[in-house]
């Protein structure tokens, strides 16, 4: 058996560990775990919508726009048909404008998305929805 001199013999032990493939499992588990846990984070939420304890002050320059319960529409207490929503709007030029909707309670949420978007392509850049003040106190 023939052993070679010299620090680079090959029966020698190696000095170093090759943390090379320890590194690659770690950032596989690093980029599993950045995308899984958004998804758990937010699976099975209950939410519970917040209240307002502050109204925003409206201006005459603001557009309101209110929705009945029995779905009629009315844009500065004028009754406009559904249809005709979006042409009202831009007649009044809502850029710069407060668009606030008024909606009843009891209206689905679709709806009240649907009056918001049809604001918004009259040219509606600032858009809110109109609540009811928490009532302290009583």
């Amino acid at each position: 058996m023939k052993v070679a001199a010299g620090p680079h013999s090959e029966y020698e032990p190696m000095a170093e560990i090759n943390i090379t493939p320890l590194t690659d499992v770690f950032l596989v588990l690093l980029i599993i775990f950045m995308v899984t846990t958004p998804l758990i984070m937010t699976s099975g939420l209950k939410i519970k919508m917040p209240r307002t304890q502050a109204l925003p002050a409206l201006t005459e320059r603001d557009i309101i726009i209110a929705v009945t319960s029995d779905e009629r529409y009315f844009v500065n207490n004028v009754e406009t048909p559904k249809d005709r929503l979006g042409d009202y709007l831009k007649e009044l030029k809502p850029g710069g404008k407060l668009v606030v909707v008024q909606a009843d309670k009891n209206l689905t949420h679709g709806l009240v998305v649907s009056v918001l978007d049809t604001a918004k392509a009259a040219g509606a850049d600032k858009l809110a929805i109109a609540t009811e003040p928490i009532k302290v106190g009583r």
